[in-house]
């Protein structure tokens, strides 16, 4: 052996959402200084890096319901600082300031040296994947969304024309059942609504057959949802087979050309029954049954970890083949509170005037911390996972709970320490059980889970 990396030994540090506004090496409590220990100790720190990075002159707000989520380009240092060396920049927050935005954060990250992938000046750049040299080995990281608006998508390269600016999409396509009272009712409302007709005449016009394809009997499309008439109620998702397709090229592709290949994936869908039965978000416990279909074709294709985010709360833990699926670590940095600019349509949402300022918005949307992420602890409790590779095998899994200091003011919460006691606890508790669903055992060590990988699934 003459090189580090034959030896197929890896240790790698995965997190969630990193919505970043405020410094963080200034800052020295035993628990936030042992969980950067943690990313730092690793070849490998991965964030899904949730919004634009960018100046206040670059870019242009563009359409979202959500926070407009910028990043300031200085505080990528104390992002290294803190140990992160990977990120994941495809999400639905990439595209907040539209393509300015989106070319900015590609600038920003490859001046400060973080490795990145999932969003480029064209599709190509967006779809291909980003390359970290390690002492261990070298990594290549395909990062995706399902979660995206159809003018986030960067677009093709052609040889007469530039592509477009954007994400790397995956694009879900949900089929609604319905039984045949139902459907009888949605095909006479669409007929006597003229939308029926409007279908007819938009095919003689420039619309292709992909885009309206031939009514059917037992099928309709209406507000922009398709209903097929069958047995009760139901859905089912899935992957647009272009988008599937290319991404899956691009996991081979890494395959080929690194040590180590890392898939991520960012949504929102759920699925299960608790999608049916949740009272609010954090009692979603199932991610869409695409996310798993996906999850386990990266891993055929090459990927070595498979990586989920956008949830926003922890979901299980599976293992196939012997390499790590995670559903969702939830939150990492959760600082979508303290950005300091919005643009007007954000205020007038809630009917506020150009008087108004962040903190009027933010308590109107929240109706004073009574709903949304303040009024429900689930969003400000959530984990870390490190994996440890040992002669190119999973040996191991290590869940570190981190507490982002759910009821504290805005000023001081968002930021995340390692839990203890009763939030770690409960963090872990809920891990443990959604990971059980997938026949995974993680056994509960004080303020950690472990999960020893006992061989090929």
């Amino acid at each position: 052996m003459i090189y580090d990396s034959e030896s197929g030994d890896l240790l790698v540090t995965l997190a969630g959402d990193a919505m970043l506004t405020r410094r963080l090496s200034v800052f020295s409590e035993q628990g936030f200084t042992q969980l950067a220990d943690i990313f730092r100790g690793a070849d490998v720190g991965f964030v899904n890096l949730e919004g634009s990075v960018r100046h206040w002159h670059e870019g242009t707000p563009g359409i979202t319901r959500g926070t407009f989520m910028t990043t300031p380009p200085e505080l990528l240092a104390d992002l290294k600082w803190f140990g992160v060396n990977l990120v994941s920049c495809a999400n639905n927050h990439a595209f907040d300031y539209g393509e300015g935005g989106v070319m900015a954060t590609v600038r920003h990250l490859d001046d400060a040296g973080l490795v990145h992938a999932g969003s480029g000046e064209n599709l190509d750049h967006a779809r291909a994947p980003g390359y970290l040299d390690t002492p261990h080995g070298r990594i290549g990281l395909i990062a995706t969304t399902a979660m995206f608006r159809a003018w986030n998508s960067a677009g093709a390269q052609r040889r007469d024309l530039p592509g477009r600016p954007g994400i790397n999409p995956i694009t879900p396509k949900t089929t609604y059942r319905v039984d045949a009272e139902a459907f009888a009712q949605l095909r006479r409302m669409s007929q006597e609504l003229g939308f029926e007709q409007e279908r007819t005449r938009a095919r003689g016009h420039f619309y292709s057959d992909k885009e309206l394809p031939p009514d059917r009997d037992d099928a309709i499309d209406i507000f922009d949802t398709h209903l097929v008439c069958g047995n009760g109620f139901g859905e089912t998702a899935a992957l647009d087979g272009n988008d599937r397709g290319e991404n899956l090229k691009w996991i081979r592709e890494a395959r080929r050309q690194a040590d180590w290949v890392i898939a991520s994936l960012h949504y929102h869908q759920a699925g299960g029954e608790s999608l049916k039965r949740a009272k609010n978000r954090t009692d979603i416990e199932e991610p869409a049954a695409f996310v798993g279909e996906f999850a386990r074709a990266a891993i055929d294709a090459g990927a070595d970890i498979f990586i989920g985010h956008g949830p926003h709360i922890p979901l299980g833990i599976e293992i196939y083949k012997g390499r790590p699926i995670f559903y969702s670590l939830g939150n990492f940095i959760f600082q979508n509170e303290t950005v300091p600019f919005f643009p007007d349509e954000a205020y007038s949402r809630f009917d506020l005037g150009p008087d108004a300022t962040p903190a009027d918005f933010l308590d109107a949307r929240t109706n004073g911390g009574k709903k949304g992420h303040p009024a429900h602890a689930g969003f400000w409790e959530n984990s870390v996972a490190q994996c440890v590779f040992t002669k190119g095998t999973l040996a191991e899994i290590r869940i570190y709970p981190i507490d982002q200091g759910f009821g504290r003011p805005r000023a001081q919460r968002g930021r995340p320490v390692l839990a203890e006691g009763d939030v770690a606890q409960r963090i872990l508790q809920r891990i443990a059980r959604l990971s059980s669903r997938f026949g995974t055992e993680m056994n509960i060590s004080g303020n950690t889970g472990v999960i020893v990988v006992k061989g090929l699934d």
